[in-house]
């Protein structure tokens, strides 16, 4: 990730602070002075980060987005099956490689298993991500929570493993995963959950970037309608954030709900995703 990403993120995460205390949209100018910026290089960084005017930008980041993704972007999973989004439940076919571990190994809390990790840039601030030979089981952002406290997070997951520090191993895929790296591969993904969990995050697979579902759509989706409430905790338990989208998961209301790693992130990467699909 480019230095100039991460600058651009952060102006973002410091705009998004003046959007959410203001009472009212603010201008470009408003804006450009509260990030010691001219309006001339805010408008250049705001556009080159996400494709639009920062103007456009504000208006995705703000609360009532959402409800407005649910009414125009929203993603029933059944109809994404019969549009050949998924095939045969093999979601992982088009979106991402992934293999799982099996129950009884789950249930050892890790043991056994080798864990690389790493700390990389990503466009949203500093991320955390582990994994095995198999490919990425664990990836967080440290902005809201620090780093300290998401690393003990994905560690504390599986707290029988043996965790090596190995940024070059984990590199390749990291860069597939934030887009860094041009080509149409996927990142692969190693999923270590409960059943009921690989359900639930399998059925987040089927979510297009710049679109939505709700808690209560995933459970529909299953084959569990009255399991919403545990269906946002195994939402809020995914481990691999951004490439299991758990971001495009909102309340029926269209309220964000929550995200384990922090609301402002939740909220970037929904408008960085919605500020592309309109771009395109």
């Amino acid at each position: 990730m480019e230095q100039s990403d991460r600058y651009h993120y952060q102006v973002i995460r410091r705009a998004l602070g003046e959007i959410d205390a203001a009472e009212a949209p603010l201008t470009l100018e408003e804006l450009a002075r509260a990030m010691d910026m001219s309006p001339a290089h805010f408008q250049r960084v705001f556009s080159r980060w996400v494709g639009v005017s920062p103007k456009r930008y504000q208006q995705y980041l703000r609360l009532d987005h959402a409800k407005t993704m649910l009414a125009e972007n929203f993603t029933t999973l059944a109809t994404a099956d019969a549009l050949g989004l998924s095939g045969s439940g093999r979601l992982h076919d088009l979106f991402l490689k992934w293999e799982a571990m099996s129950p009884g190994d789950y249930a050892k809390g890790g043991a056994g298993l080798t864990i690389f990790w790493g700390w990389f840039e990503s466009p949203f601030g500093p991320s955390i991500v582990m994994g095995t030979d198999k490919g990425i089981c664990g990836l967080g952002f440290a902005d809201e929570m620090g780093a300290e406290a998401a690393m003990e997070d994905l560690i504390g997951r599986w707290p029988n493993a043996t965790y090596i520090e190995d940024v070059s191993f984990l590199r390749p895929w990291v860069d597939v995963a934030f887009g860094i790296t041009n080509t149409t591969d996927k990142a692969p993904m190693f999923m270590i959950g409960a059943p009921f969990q690989l359900k639930v995050w399998e059925a987040l697979l089927a979510i297009p970037s710049g679109h939505v579902t709700t808690y209560s759509e995933i459970a529909q989706s299953i084959g569990s309608p009255r399991a919403v409430r545990a269906v946002g905790t195994a939402v809020g338990r995914n481990p691999i954030s951004w490439l299991i989208p758990c971001h495009r998961a909102l309340r029926k209301s269209g309220a964000l709900g929550g995200y384990h790693w922090g609301l402002p992130v939740k909220r970037a990467l929904l408008a960085w995703e919605s500020a592309r699909e309109d771009a395109g």
